[in-house]
């Protein structure tokens, strides 16, 4: 376990988190520069995704009551940023680059997610950030559990935590920045109502039992269903659960692997994808009974002996992707049935976070890089390895390009980082493909492979 610095920055509130002048960026002063020194036992392990997790940060500034707002003592600080000039083009062809960095002293990042002009960002100290046009716009704290993951569904965020709790925040409709905690997933009240009940437990470990609608360990993922009607949540607990979003409650849970769940997507078609630490990849089918739902195995995608970190789908949901802790990305084709459709080769340590946006999908690595690729049906080609952090990055959100040009050519990319940084960067679908100087043993490319074929049994899911 990693031990944290006590050390805080500070800067006024509204001050920019992103400078956008045009001299060259200084890796160098990117804080912490021995972290990887401190963390390398920690790609040694094949089990959860986050075993390198940090103990939360003690002297955060939400920590200090005599502060009348969290915003007081601003724990980021700015960076000197943009190497290269970006300059419109008609043709759209710019490089991918970096367009800012910030160095946060507050806690690693574990957690992204954008909505319209806002960034939300979580970390181990708790805390969630809100940023608007690259300035600090809001913050609140939960209780415990470093902050895993990040969803929001109109003018509600979901936050999954450490602690094995999803909290439930809503924007004040009187002011904007300010956010509200409007509650715990599961409620105080179903815990009392249904904890009386002794079926409503099972055993999770020797002598131990805990109620079905609540996870027993840390949550790794959060996904919506496609009509935001259900949340998922994966856990280290070897379960995923679905929640009804009208009424916060727990309506399903299904022991889906033999380890820790890593990662969680909703699909097309009422499918849900699973990724674990078992090495797994499994595909679910969401069937409606009477007023509820319930979730059955439909077949296993992937069997490796290594621990699968993030899953994927693409915007449109033709193609299926999937990072493991080999640096690679495996995916599969909607059209011909999910069958396997190759590999990407681009890094060179843990796969630790996957997106897509339009036709571009992006995978942070443990080795500090983030790979770009294109897709063009079933093809996929590397256009960048973008490079800067000084750490593993952890998580990945993206968002159109208002400013482009050419109708959505352009991306917004954020990265967080286990350096204590989040880095934004403009990424293009029309990018010419770099020039490479090395990654992995080569220039990132696409395999295809076929891999044997894969059961698919179609038992019940089991229900805790």
């Amino acid at each position: 376990m990693l031990k944290k610095g006590s050390r805080r920055a500070s800067s006024s509130r509204g001050a920019r988190i992103f400078s956008e002048d045009n001299s060259v960026h200084k890796f160098s002063r990117i804080k912490n520069p021995n972290l990887l020194e401190e963390d390398d036992d920690i790609y040694n392990t094949r089990n959860r995704q986050d075993q390198f997790l940090t103990n939360s940060n003690s002297s955060s500034p939400y920590n200090d009551r005599s502060s009348s707002s969290p915003m007081d003592k601003s724990p980021w600080s700015s960076q000197t940023n943009v190497s290269v000039p970006f300059e419109d083009n008609d043709d759209n062809s710019s490089p991918n680059v970096l367009m800012g960095s910030l160095v946060r002293e507050e806690g690693h990042i574990y957690s992204l997610a954008t909505s319209g002009d806002l960034l939300y960002t979580g970390s181990d100290s708790k805390n969630i950030r809100v940023w608007r046009n690259q300035k600090e716009f809001a913050g609140f704290k939960s209780n415990s559990g470093l902050v895993k993951a990040i969803v929001i569904s109109g003018e509600r965020i979901f936050t999954g935590h450490q602690d094995g709790k999803i909290r439930v925040w809503k924007v004040s409709s009187k002011d904007p920045s300010v956010h509200k905690r409007v509650g715990t997933l599961p409620t105080m009240k179903d815990c009392i109502k249904n904890s009386m009940k002794t079926s409503n437990y099972f055993e999770v470990r020797r002598r131990k039992n805990s109620v079905w609608f609540r996870h027993y360990d840390a949550i790794s993922c959060l996904s919506l269903s496609e009509d935001k009607t259900f949340l998922y949540s994966s856990s280290w607990d070897k379960t995923f659960k679905v929640w009804r979003i009208s009424n916060s409650r727990c309506i399903e849970s299904v022991i889906a692997h033999d380890d820790a769940v890593n990662s969680i997507v909703a699909g097309y078609d009422g499918l849900v994808f699973t990724g674990s630490a078992e090495g797994t990849v499994k595909v679910w089918r969401r069937e409606l009974q009477g007023k509820g739902t319930k979730h059955f195995f439909s077949q296993t995608l992937l069997k490796q002996e290594c621990a699968v970190t993030a899953v994927a789908v693409n915007p449109d949901t033709t193609v299926v992707y999937c990072g493991s802790s080999d640096g690679l990305v495996n995916f599969w084709g909607r059209e011909n049935h999910l069958s396997h459709g190759g590999v990407l080769r681009g890094h060179k340590l843990a796969v630790l976070c996957l997106i897509t946006a339009g036709n571009l999908v992006l995978s942070g690595s443990a080795d500090m890089g983030i790979c770009v690729w294109r897709r063009m049906g079933i093809d996929h080609t590397c256009l960048s390895l973008l490079t800067g952090h000084n750490g593993p990055v952890k998580c990945l959100a993206a968002e159109r390009d208002d400013e482009s040009a050419s109708s959505g050519r352009r991306w917004i990319l954020y990265s967080g980082s286990l350096d204590k940084s989040v880095k934004m960067w403009r990424v293009s679908e029309n990018s010419p493909p770099v020039a490479w100087k090395g990654c992995a043993s080569s220039a990132p490319i696409a395999i295809y492979t076929k891999l044997p074929a894969s059961s698919s049994k179609l038992p019940s899911s089991e229900q805790g």
